[in-house]
C-alpha cells in the first residue's frame, strides 16, 4: 500500500516502510515504479541491460581508450556524455576480490552503455582513473588496502577532467563506488575554480543514489542489513555483476566497535537521516585494523545475488534518466548559456568550444590562465 502525501506544497509518494518516501516528480516516480515492481519487472529491466554481463574494460569498442579513434569521433558527434567511473584497491574480506568498488562502478556504466547503445546514443565510457583510490582515516594499515594521498586523488581527476574536454566530452559524470566522496567533490569544485570551463559536471555516489533500496523492507528480495562495507549489500553486488570474484566459502562476518552512543552517524548511504554523515568524524570508533582485520563491517553471509537486483535495477534505471535528460536538453555539442557558467568572455572562449581540429579549433592547452585559483 501507498499513496501521495502533500506536505508545504511538496508532493511525495509514501511507502509502507516509515523512511522510504519518494519525491513526486520525474526521478521520485522512477524510483516508485522500480521499488513497487514485480521480480518479473525486475528481471526484464536487468535483461534490457544485459546484466549480468562479463566486464567490458579489455573488450574493444567499450571504452574511449579500447576504440579506434574515429568511431570515438563519430560516437562523440551523436552523444558527447561521457560516465567515469571510479573505484579503489581495498581490504572487502577474504571472500571478496579488493577490486570490488572499480567493478561495480565500471559495470553499472557498462550496462548504462549498452542500453543506451540500443537507443542509438551511446553514451561514452572513460576507463576508470582510480583503480588505487583515496580513503577515510579509519581504514590505514589495512592490508590490502592502498592509499593515495587526497591531492594525488584530486588532481588525478582534475586532470581526466581536463583531457576529456579538451577532446570534446563537455558533459562529464564521475560514477563512485567508495567512500572518497568529499575528494570528487573537491576535484569538480576545483576544476571548475581553475579553468572555469562552461560543461556539465557531475559526482554520483551510485549506491547513495538510490539509498531507499539498501533499507531492509518486508519483502523477499529485500537486503535484511542496510549498506556498509564489504556486507551482504556489496557482496550481493558482486555476486550479481562478477560472481567469478566472489567466494563464499571463505565468507566470515564481523562488526565494529564504536565508543560513544549511536544515532549521530549515519552507515553509508545515509539510509536513516542522521545529523552525520559517516565521512563527518573520526574517533568514536575503532579503525578497521584493531576492530574488523576480517576487512568486514556487517554480515556479507546474508548475500545472494537476487537481493542485489532491485538496487542494480534502480540505479541503471535512474543513471539512464540523468544521460536522457542531458542528452535531449542539449543534444551533442550544445552547452546551458556559456555567458552564465563562466566568468570568462565569451568570445574568448570561442575557438576552444571547437570540435577538436575543426576550423579555428584552439586546445584547451592553450587557454589563458585567469582568476586567483589558476595553478602554474
Amino acid at each position: 500500500m501507498s499513496e501521495s502525501m502533500v506536505r508545504g506544497g511538496f508532493k511525495f509518494l509514501t511507502t509502507n516502510h516509515p523512511m522510504i518516501v519518494f519525491e513526486d516528480n520525474e526521478v521520485g516516480r522512477l524510483k516508485k515504479e522500480v521499488f513497487d515492481a514485480p521480480m518479473e519487472e525486475i528481471d526484464k529491466i536487468l535483461r534490457d541491460y544485459e546484466v549480468p554481463s562479463p566486464p567490458e574494460i579489455g573488450k574493444g569498442g567499450c571504452y574511449i581508450q579500447t576504440t579506434p579513434r574515429a568511431i570515438n569521433i563519430e560516437k562523440r558527434r551523436r552523444n558527447d556524455i561521457v560516465l567515469v567511473p571510479v573505484g579503489t584497491t581495498e581490504n572487502h574480506g577474504d571472500h571478496a576480490n579488493s577490486g570490488l568498488d572499480t567493478f561495480m562502478a565500471s559495470q553499472i556504466c557498462e550496462a548504462v552503455r549498452r542500453y543506451t547503445a540500443k537507443k542509438g546514443h551511446e553514451v561514452n565510457l572513460a576507463l576508470p582513473p582510480l583503480n588505487y583510490g583515496g580513503h577515510p582515516y579509519h581504514h590505514m594499515g589495512m592490508p590490502g588496502t592502498i592509499m593515495l594521498p587526497q591531492e594525488t586523488v584530486s588532481e588525478i581527476l582534475i586532470h581526466v577532467m581536463l583531457g576529456l574536454w579538451n577532446d570534446g566530452y563537455r558533459k562529464i559524470i564521475i560514477v563512485n563506488n567508495h567512500g572518497q566522496l568529499w575528494m570528487l567533490e573537491n576535484a569538480l569544485q576545483e576544476f571548475c575554480k581553475r579553468y572555469q570551463l562552461p560543461g556539465i559536471y557531475q559526482v554520483l555516489d551510485w549506491h547513495r543514489a538510490v539509498r531507499e533500496f539498501f533499507i531492509p523492507v518486508e519483502r523477499e528480495d529485500s537486503l535484511e542489513t542496510t549498506f556498509v562495507h564489504a556486507d551482504e549489500s556489496e557482496t550481493a553486488v558482486a555476486q550479481l555483476m562478477f560472481p567469478d570474484m566472489v567466494d563464499m566459502k571463505y565468507v566470515r562476518d564481523a562488526s565494529g566497535e564504536t565508543f560513544l552512543p549511536g544515532g549521530h552517524f549515519d552507515t553509508s548511504v545515509d539510509p536513516w537521516r542522521r545529523p552525520h554523515k559517516w565521512s563527518e568524524g573520526q574517533g568514536h570508533f575503532a579503525i578497521e585494523q584493531r576492530a574488523t582485520p576480517e576487512g568486514v563491517v556487517g554480515k556479507p553471509s546474508l548475500a545472494t545475488p537476487e537481493k542485489a537486483k532491485r538496487p542494480i535495477a534502480a540505479i541503471l534505471k535512474y543513471l539512464t534518466l540523468v544521460v536522457e535528460q542531458i542528452y535531449e536538453t542539449y543534444p551533442s555539442g550544445k552547452l546551458p548559456p556559456i555567458e552564465k557558467l563562466s566568468l570568462r568572455d565569451p568570445k574568448e572562449l570561442e575557438p576552444f568550444l571547437k570540435e577538436p581540429f575543426s576550423e579555428g579549433w584552439k586546445s584547451v592547452y592553450e587557454l589563458p590562465a585567469v582568476g586567483p585559483f589558476t595553478k602554474g
